[in-house]
This record gives C-alpha cells, sequence and structure tokens, in this order.
C-alpha cells in the first residue's frame, strides 16, 4: 500500500451516531410519559371537584326547597289573619329565581348561596314574631284561655281520661304498624356489580379498568316476601367513591331522598313493580363521559325507607 494513501476511518462514528439516537427516542419517551401522568392526575383533580360542587348544590336546592315550604305557610297564616303579604309575595318570587339559578352548576357560588339562605332564614323567623303579634291583636290567644278556663273539673277529668286511653291505643298501633312495615320490608339477596365498556360489552370480576369501564351495571335478585304489597316501588342507589363522595349528577338524574328522617343524596333512581317472584333488577349507570375514579366503590340500595342490600367494585 502506498504510504501516501489516506487510511480508512473506524466504524466508530456510525455506532456512535446510533447510539444518539437511541438515547434521544428513550428521552421522549420518558418525556411522553410524564404528561400522560399529568393528565391523568389532572382529570382526577377535575372529577373529585365536580363531585364535590354537585353535592353542595343538591344540599343548597334541598334547603331552598324547604325554606319555599315554610314561606308559603307563612304566607297563608299572615293571609288568614289579616296582616299584608306584598313584601313575602316578593321574597317568594325572588325565592324561585335562585332555586333556578342552581341548574347551573359551574356558576355555584357555596358562600353566595349560604349567606342568602341565612337570610330566608332570618326572615321567616321575623315573620313568627309577626304571626304572634297578630293572633294577640285578634284575640286568638285570649278567646283560647278564656275557653279553657270555663271548663269544669268533671269535664277535664272526662277529656283527661278519654285522652289516656285514646293515646295508650294510639301507641300500641303505631307499634304494630312498625313491625308490620319492618316485616314487609324488600330485601336484595345479592348486589352485583359488572364493567361495561363504550360498546357495551360487560366484564365481571369486581375490579375493573377505568379506561375500558363507560358504565357499571348493577344487579340485583329481590328475595320473596309475602307481606309486601305488589305495587310500583321507587328504587335509590348510591354509588360511593373512595373518597367518601356520593357520585351524583344533577344532569344524570341524582336527587335526594329521606332515610331515617334525614335526606340523602342518590346517585339514580329507577321504579319497579314487585311481583313477589324472586325478580331480578338490572340497572346501568354511566358518568356522562367521566371516568370513575381509580378505587373501591360501595353501592347502597334503598327502598321504602329501608336500606335492603349492598354491593362493591374497584376502579384500577
Amino acid at each position: 500500500m502506498n504510504p501516501m494513501e489516506p487510511r480508512p476511518q473506524p466504524r466508530n462514528n456510525s455506532r456512535s451516531y446510533l447510539l444518539a439516537a437511541l438515547l434521544i427516542l428513550a428521552a421522549l419517551n420518558v418525556l411522553l410519559l410524564y404528561f400522560y401522568y399529568q393528565e391523568r392526575q389532572d382529570n382526577k383533580t377535575k372529577d373529585a371537584t365536580i363531585a364535590a360542587k354537585t353535592e353542595e348544590v343538591l344540599i343548597a336546592k334541598t334547603k331552598l326547597d324547604s325554606i319555599s315550604t315554610q314561606l308559603d305557610e307563612k304566607i297563608a297564616e299572615i293571609r288568614q289573619l289579616g296582616g299584608n303579604i306584598d313584601s313575602l309575595m316578593k321574597i317568594k318570587a325572588q325565592l324561585e329565581v335562585d332555586k333556578r339559578e342552581l341548574k347551573n352548576v359551574g356558576s355555584f357560588d357555596s358562600k353566595k348561596y349560604d349567606q342568602k339562605i341565612r337570610n330566608y332564614q332570618s326572615l321567616l323567623a321575623q315573620k313568627d314574631q309577626e304571626i304572634a303579634r297578630l293572633k294577640e291583636e285578634n284575640g286568638v290567644l285570649a278567646q283560647q284561655n278564656q275557653t279553657l278556663a270555663q271548663e269544669n273539673s268533671g269535664l277535664k277529668s272526662e277529656k283527661q281520661s278519654l285522652s289516656d286511653s285514646v293515646v295508650s291505643v294510639t301507641i300500641k298501633n303505631q307499634e304494630l304498624a312498625e313491625k308490620v312495615t319492618i316485616a314487609a320490608a324488600l330485601r336484595a339477596e345479592t348486589v352485583t356489580v359488572t364493567g361495561v365498556n363504550a360498546k357495551g360489552k360487560e366484564t365481571d370480576g369486581g375490579e375493573y379498568k377505568a379506561k375500558r369501564t363507560d358504565k357499571v351495571h348493577i344487579s340485583m335478585q329481590l328475595s320473596p316476601n309475602g307481606l309486601a304489597k305488589k305495587d310500583e316501588k321507587l328504587l335509590y342507589i348510591r354509588i360511593i367513591d373512595p373518597n367518601g363522595a356520593v357520585v351524583s349528577d344533577l344532569a344524570t338524574g341524582s336527587g335526594e331522598f329521606m332515610y331515617n328522617n334525614q335526606g340523602m343524596i342518590y346517585t339514580a333512581m329507577q321504579k319497579f313493580t314487585f311481583d313477589n317472584t324472586r325478580q331480578r333488577l338490572d340497572f346501568y349507570y354511566g358518568r356522562g363521559g367521566q371516568r370513575f375514579i381509580e378505587g373501591k366503590h360501595t353501592v347502597e340500595v334503598y327502598c321504602e325507607g329501608f336500606r335492603i342490600g349492598d354491593g362493591e367494585f374497584t376502579i384500577k
């Protein structure tokens, strides 16, 4: 070989280029994974915020409904006693406006509505004082006291004896009615939950992936009960997420029902006719395009004032 000819370059340059390209691809993959994780965390936060705000709206609506009922009673009583109700009618109209504004969950301001509710409650207390004053002016209380003073002791004793008998019978009837009501309560033998994807395919097992779960299918079988009436009944379902909040949305039919003399938020409600044949009830619930958050969810089933069954499922 001629010593003046150039020597061929080693292949180390090609290997260096290949290694650099692989490092760049690895860095891009890490960056993509980071963005995916951040988006997932943001979605979780948004879901929790929407659920909390929806529950605040439902609570505010319940309080305004109660105030509206009390206000109607005050208006009727003051009108009967001859008082002026013009200002109350204006307040009633404003109350209806406040209730309609609750339909816009996005613009709901809890502090603003808490202040409105306190103002309405203060007004109701003032109207109680006005009603008491009107009663005095009309001689209602004076007439009642005069009538009671004219009753003789024998008539009082007879009335008291009769009243005691009526109370005793009433208490026994109430106790019997309560026992019959409890015995007639429905029971769900099993409550199962399966996951349903966007194409309608169902998966069982109790654990479902969030990105593949568009809805949940809640199924239960009712125990036979000869004391239960064969009529149309309302079934309330509560889905409680891992944070302890009730999954609810006014747009998908959520609301409130009474349980043990207290208002409770329900996820969804369904009507059915009980026929005492160990019938099976099926219910599908989706979050309107939102994903279920990860973790264990509890399902509670209520009917006619009783908690008749429970179930659970886990989102991964």
